[in-house]
């Protein structure tokens, strides 16, 4: 190779690299044999969409039921966008109660089934059982939905005592929202 060819080589190698680091990275899907059994989906259902949760959760700083001079932080609600693998936002989640809700105005709600941890600071691995949904769209059918690859969204670590009652704090979590319909 002579030192122009090798040049031009280097120089397209590097262009090529440079796109390659603009895209995003596409993460692969879950597969039912990697979660823990209790937020398995059920056998017949099948991946109609995969997205990943990118916002806060706020929680509350409350007195503890049946307690005397207790506090905790209480899980007042989500709010997050729904992105696809490539980034795109597709739609948004919020609540209460936990909604679902795709940019084609189709949207569901949920009731919890399972729950399993999912390592320190993060909220567990989760399994709902979606109602059916409203509007005809993307959350159409949908069956069960699966929230896995938690990264934080625990209560705070701030104290939360009878000076702080009423007080609200933020977290920022992410997860993937992985959508089932049968079949």
């Amino acid at each position: 190779m002579t030192k122009t060819t090798l040049a031009l080589f280097a120089a397209t190698a590097l262009a090529a690299l440079a796109g390659c680091a603009s895209q995003p990275m596409m993460m692969s899907s879950y597969k039912q044999d990697m979660l823990p059994d209790p937020v398995k989906v059920p056998a017949g259902h099948k991946v109609a969409m995969e997205t990943v949760g990118v916002g806060e959760i706020t929680y509350e700083c409350r007195a503890k039921a049946n307690t005397m001079g207790e506090h905790e932080w209480v899980f007042v609600g989500p709010k997050a966008a729904l992105n696809d693998r490539s980034g795109k936002t597709v739609g948004s989640y919020f609540g209460p109660p936990a909604t679902w809700q795709s940019l084609d105005g189709s949207k569901l709600t949920g009731a919890q089934v399972a729950v399993a941890p999912a390592g320190a600071g993060n909220i567990p691995l989760q399994l709902v059982k979606a109602n059916p949904a409203e509007g005809m769209g993307a959350m159409s059918g949908t069956t069960y939905i699966q929230r896995v690859a938690t990264k934080g969204g625990v209560a705070p670590a701030l104290p939360c005592n009878g000076g702080s009652v009423g007080q609200r704090q933020i977290v920022t979590y992410q997860a993937d929202y992985i959508f089932y319909k049968a079949g």
